[in-house]
């Protein structure tokens, strides 16, 4: 239910969210709704539902350090966007979520979504592989101020993962190893796996808590 509440508050404000917010709040646990009062507060004292959207437009849509969606802050405009974008729609549909018409895949709402339709240790997994972009997005949003940055701080508190530091984006057509998360990770590079099975998301260029580790044994593997 939590993924599922962190979804709504940071999708773009309709009038069934506005009108739900009281139920939003009821269904969280106490210290998350703590957490979150300062965003309710924000939400609730808005005047009308027209300005609840600017302000959500100011936010996310107009500073590009805020954006909700994951692979901008990863590969940035690199080709590896395109296919993780493919291989995140991938999962999913194994798991029978239909992204809906025109919405990318790595938009965080959608993935929160995704994570409460799965078993919480699958969930909190997933979520520990992705924290690190999440984590970079509510520190952009506590720097400019945002009472949204208070979700992703919910959300680093369902994962024991200690997100760690990212590199910038590439801006270009880089080839990189990337970190992958799921069913295959851990196992052979896109190139080298069978035609038509399902391929690994990858959340970003380089896997940080290995970096943290130093190198590994077994040498360099990308």
């Amino acid at each position: 239910m939590t993924y599922t509440v962190l979804s709504a508050l940071l999708a773009y404000p309709d009038a069934e969210m506005a009108a739900a917010l009281p139920e939003l709040r009821s269904a969280l646990a106490p210290d998350d709704a703590a957490t979150l009062a300062p965003l309710f507060a924000m939400m609730e004292g808005m005047p009308d539902l027209i300005a609840l959207q600017e302000e959500y437009v100011a936010t996310f849509d107009r500073r590009p350090a805020h954006s909700l969606h994951l692979f901008e802050h990863v590969h940035g405009e690199s080709r590896d966007r395109g296919q993780a974008m493919v291989n995140l729609r991938e999962e999913y549909l194994r798991h029978g979520l239909e992204p809906r018409p025109g919405e990318l895949p790595d938009y965080v709402p959608m993935f929160l979504e995704f994570l409460g339709q799965l078993p919480a240790p699958q969930a909190a997994a997933l979520l520990g592989d992705a924290v690190h972009v999440l984590a970079r997005i509510g520190e952009k949003l506590d720097a400019a101020g945002s009472p949204y940055a208070r979700v992703f701080d919910v959300l680093r508190r369902l994962t024991d993962v200690q997100p760690q530091a990212l590199p910038e984006p590439p801006e270009g057509d880089l080839e990189e190893g990337m970190v992958s998360f799921g069913p295959d990770a851990g196992l052979t590079e896109p190139a080298l796996r069978a035609h038509g099975q399902p391929q690994p998301v990858r959340f970003h260029a380089s896997d940080p808590r290995r970096a943290a580790a130093g190198p590994s044994k077994g040498g360099n593997h990308g």
